[in-house]
């Protein structure tokens, strides 16, 4: 029996976004304007809080604006019409009137703060509003008419509606014989049943939106947690990006590495003595007496990099000495360009005497 083998490109598998986010991307959306939440939020709280305050206040409301009135066919009827005194008297009216509407106002603009404050914290960003011009694109649009978003979002219209029309209903049908009964009643007493009753309806209405805010915010989280997903190649791609190709950053380590190698080959020749292993291991000592306040390391390496020591130091006619233990502890300790440490220094000085008196001995000859 002949098996078929079908090919697989792991390439696709790696292009599907089953990773989360990473911090990087999350930070670029935040700083874009995406982030998770929810319109239903802020509006849902706004109206709780709003029915809530008159709930607790309303008759506070209703006696100044009962004053207001009072005011307006007492104090204002028989008084002299004329420009100034008119608009004084509109002045007084607005006053009165934004006085008494400024708790309402001052509790819209906080709850609509902390709403969004809830949700996403501080963010200021001015990305959402640079035209797009991408967005006028009518098959993106037509996408968005019949995406799943449209579904979602008319599925929650739909339960929103059906939500009030219920509480509606059944409030009205529990309250139907006062309701028949509201033409037997005076004006002032009617006026307080039906405020009243609207007071009721509306924190039940608001207490259920709040309900229905926090699933859609929850489902916006999960919605914006898809959209945010990267795929295994993705995450690759930015780590190459933040932290740099690692083929790239190899071969600029390894073009520092020989730029730092010739320049130490440089100073080599301008050394006093070589102290060698005598094939492991070769280090170069410069001293300039005045100058220095101890010997320094110019130059060290290890087997070839030893090796390439000793040539240049023979080429150029520095001296050379052998000391095995000397040079294995100058490699491991010091580094090039720093001073000779003090447990090493009577070995090193020793040395360096000993070059100095042949140099002596050879320019004398001379």
């Amino acid at each position: 029996m002949q098996r078929h083998r079908i090919p697989i490109n792991l390439q696709f598998f790696s292009q599907e976004k089953t990773e989360p986010a990473t911090p990087k991307k999350r930070q670029e959306a935040r700083q874009k304007g995406q982030v998770a939440q929810s319109r239903e939020v802020p509006q849902s709280l706004l109206m709780l809080a709003s029915f809530g305050f008159l709930f607790m206040y309303g008759a506070v409301m209703k006696d100044q604006i009962m004053a207001l009135f009072r005011s307006i066919f007492t104090d204002y009827m028989l008084m002299e019409f004329s420009p100034s005194n008119l608009f004084g008297l509109f002045g007084d009216l607005i006053a009165r009137g934004l006085l008494l509407l400024a708790p309402i106002f001052g509790i819209a603009v906080v709850v609509g703060i902390l709403g969004n404050y809830l949700q996403i914290g501080l963010l200021f960003t001015g990305h959402g509003l640079q035209m797009k011009f991408n967005k006028l694109n009518p098959i993106t649009g037509f996408k968005n008419i019949f995406g799943l978003r449209s579904v979602v979002e008319f599925l929650k219209s739909l339960i929103k509606v059906s939500v009030i029309g219920f509480i509606v209903y059944t409030t009205l049908a529990g309250e139907q014989k006062q309701l028949l009964a509201l033409a037997n009643l005076p004006l002032e007493m009617m006026l307080s049943y039906v405020s009243n009753l609207v007071l009721m309806l509306g924190l039940k209405v608001g207490a259920v939106l709040v309900l229905i805010a926090v699933a859609d915010y929850f489902y916006q989280k999960y919605e914006y947690e898809k959209s945010l997903r990267m795929s295994k190649q993705d995450i690759k791609d930015e780590y190459k990006k933040s932290e740099g190709d690692p083929l790239i950053k190899g071969k600029i380590k390894e073009k520092q590495r020989q730029m730092a190698l010739r320049r130490m080959m440089q100073e080599i020749p301008k050394a006093d003595v070589v102290i060698t292993n005598p094939t492991h291991f070769a280090v170069a000592i410069k001293y300039e007496a005045g100058e220095m306040n101890a010997p320094v390391v110019t130059a060290k390496g290890q087997d070839f990099v030893a090796l390439k020591i000793r040539q240049i130091a023979r080429d150029n006619g520095i001296t050379t000495m052998e000391n095995k233990p000397l040079a294995r502890a100058l490699y491991a300790q010091v580094e090039i360009g720093q001073e000779i440490p003090e447990d090493l220094f009577q070995a090193v000085a020793e040395i360096l005497a000993y070059v100095y008196k042949l140099k002596g001995k050879a320019a004398s000859r001379g």
